[in-house]
């Protein structure tokens, strides 16, 4: 089981051979200029929210993989509406836990906005707990801290990943809150760097984490991990 940062708040989990993205923002990030979305080729693709920062790659990566797209209802919507066939779009809800060949996905609160890039309503932000064999991970999106997560701590969660960026997301401090409200000692950081407001000191994050006995990973754009 392998996880690979993409930048911005895009990652991309392999599964025992099933490939799953989150959130592609690539060919308008900068810092991730040398990544060919092209030679993506997810089997899913999950979206946490509608802004463009977290769906600009949506259409191309779909087209030349063919993946399904799940989201919530609004933002499915949407995804219909840039050509995504319907047999590969699925929409669900706060609460609602997918079955997949790969494990279960359970879509968890969020807190933050929601608009198409477009500029339309799109429903609201959400979160995804993947249960993956023994694995739990939660991706976060875009969220600011809300004491709804601490909903999470009882599954024993093995793996986090919280926006550290803040001005639009948590911060560093929010997102050490964040990880002990959920009750999970390794967090990956998404969602910074990528603009100058939600630059962060990546070496006074990870000596904050260490401070509070949190593991804080910070893989280059890129970099695969195991899980």
């Amino acid at each position: 089981m392998k996880v690979t940062y993409y930048g911005q708040s895009c990652v991309e989990f392999e599964f025992n051979g099933t490939k799953v993205l989150l959130d592609p923002f690539i060919r308008y990030n900068s810092l991730a200029q040398d990544i060919d979305v092209n030679s993506l080729r997810p089997d899913y693709i999950f979206l946490s929210h509608c802004h463009q920062d977290h769906v600009a790659d949506m259409e191309v990566i779909q087209k030349n993989s063919g993946a399904t797209v799940a989201a919530i209802v609004e933002t499915a919507s949407w995804v219909r509406k840039q050509g995504v066939p319907e047999d590969k779009v699925i929409e669900y809800n706060f609460g609602g836990t997918l079955s997949l060949p790969f494990g279960k996905v359970k879509m968890v609160y969020a807190l933050h906005t929601s608009s198409t890039p477009e500029g339309d309503y799109a429903g609201v932000p959400v979160g995804y707990v993947f249960f993956v064999g023994e694995k739990k991970i939660y991706f976060a999106g875009d969220t600011g801290l809300t004491f709804e997560m601490k909903l999470l701590e009882d599954l024993e969660l093995d793996w986090a990943f919280l926006p550290i960026g803040g001005h639009y997301t948590m911060d560093v401090d929010d997102a050490i809150k964040a990880a002990k409200f959920v009750n999970c000692k390794k967090v990956i950081g998404i969602h910074y760097n990528t603009f100058p407001p939600i630059a962060i000191d990546t070496k006074e994050a990870l000596e904050k984490f260490e401070t509070n006995g949190l593991s804080l990973f910070l893989p280059a754009i890129g970099e695969t991990i195991s899980l």
